[in-house]
């Protein structure tokens, strides 16, 4: 199973004035610093957690559908599935149709269930599911904890601005991030 970013976040969890009056900057001075450092808490918070923050698109790919016939997905929240393809052993795709499909795109992981599953040919990647996946459009729609969580977490990248480049980020996760995201994470046993 693999799941692949079709298009970039619209936006960022934070805004920028969000990251400057946390840390209680006047001017603009830092600014593209900021910018880099929301992206990469963005992007460390949503690869620890299995989170889509902002709603935006992805690709599930799997080899053969589970013989439970539940579609597991780990990227949340689902919030549509758009398509569903599978390439026949010529390598021709056939998109089914997704009356009859039932999405709980709140439980994590996700749980899909379609009323056909047509045997994929090849035997890598011959499935592919379309599906938007995040909590809405807009900063707005992100969870206050999560939004605290990213707000230190830019806190401590931006303190070892001079020691870690922003290439190198994150230099280090804040005291107390972890109790903010906890109840974010999958457990796995």
């Amino acid at each position: 199973m693999t799941i692949v970013e079709l298009s970039p976040p619209g936006a960022e969890p934070i805004t920028l004035a969000e990251a400057r009056a946390h840390l209680r900057l006047d001017d603009n001075a830092e600014d593209d610093l900021l910018e880099a450092l929301i992206r990469t808490a963005r992007e460390h918070l949503e690869q620890v957690t299995g989170l889509a923050l902002i709603a935006r698109s992805f690709r599930l790919y799997l080899d053969a559908w589970p013989t439970s016939r539940m579609i597991q997905i780990v990227k949340g929240p689902v919030q549509a599935i758009d398509s569903v393809t599978v390439y026949d052993e010529a390598g021709l795709p056939l998109e089914l149709a997704l009356s009859g499909a039932v999405l709980d795109g709140a439980a994590r992981p996700a749980r899909l269930m379609l009323p056909d599953l047509p045997a994929p040919g090849p035997a890598l990647n011959g499935i592919e599911i379309d599906f938007t996946a995040g909590f809405g459009e807009a900063g707005a729609d992100v969870p206050d904890t999560l939004k605290r969580a990213l707000l230190t977490h830019v806190a401590a990248m931006f303190e070892l601005r001079g020691v870690v480049s922003p290439g190198d980020q994150p230099g280090a996760v804040p005291p107390g991030y972890e109790r903010l995201v906890a109840p974010f994470r999958i457990r796995r046993l």
